[in-house]
């Protein structure tokens, strides 16, 4: 099987990217052929700006440009989607979410029919969500941050595509001694990424 780890940050030093080295350690320490690619959005220069040609995929009057294009063969050839970004605002930064913006199109992601009724096409893919914040797990509680989180972005995004939100990880204390666990926690997402899909397989199989 096949892992795209999408990380969106700007430092090569961040956490962001450590957190997304070691799940795709993992993937490889799962020892089973299972393989992945790390889409590393500000370092390849993704513009995240929806413009008018844009407007126009959406509208169906245009074909894809062509790093849309390309970003949505990188996920048609993945079995599973991983998105490892930092909080800003609580919510993902703006690369990731312009990323989606563009990429997650109408006639791609989903369908919108003449009725206004939608079709889910993503229904066959895994995604696997890892934020990592700087305020403490009593600051999202009180506040009711990373319910709001999970409401805009599991609910709001994937599944209105019909992707299966797998993993919903909150990585916080990301400044202090909290790093180690985080990366071990991180490196455990990555052996397990395939495991249960595999278990249903097998027992399909059998």
């Amino acid at each position: 099987m096949h892992a795209l780890i999408v990380v969106a940050h700007p430092d090569q030093k961040s956490l962001s990217h450590s957190v997304a080295a070691h799940l795709a350690e993992g993937v490889s320490l799962a020892g089973e052929g299972d393989t992945f690619e790390i889409a590393d959005l500000a370092a390849e220069a993704f513009d995240p700006r929806f413009t008018a040609a844009d407007i126009a995929l959406h509208l169906r009057q245009a074909p894809p440009a062509t790093d849309v294009a390309a970003e949505q063969a990188r996920i048609d050839r993945a079995d599973a989607l991983v998105l490892v970004y930092p909080v800003y605002w609580w919510s993902m930064p703006g690369l990731l979410k312009g990323w989606i913006d563009r990429v997650f199109t109408n006639g791609w992601a989903y369908d919108e029919g003449p009725d206004g009724k939608s079709e889910k096409k993503l229904r066959h893919l895994k995604v696997h969500l890892i934020a990592i914040g700087g305020a403490s797990l009593r600051t999202y509680a009180r506040h009711g941050y990373f319910g709001a989180m999970k409401t805009q972005i599991d609910h709001g995004i994937f599944d209105y595509c019909g992707a299966r939100v797998v993993t919903s990880e909150l990585l916080l204390g990301s400044e202090g001694q909290d790093v180690a666990s985080h990366l071990k926690a991180a490196l455990a997402v990555g052996r397990n990424l395939f495991h249960a899909s595999k278990r249903t397989e097998a027992a399909d199989a059998a």
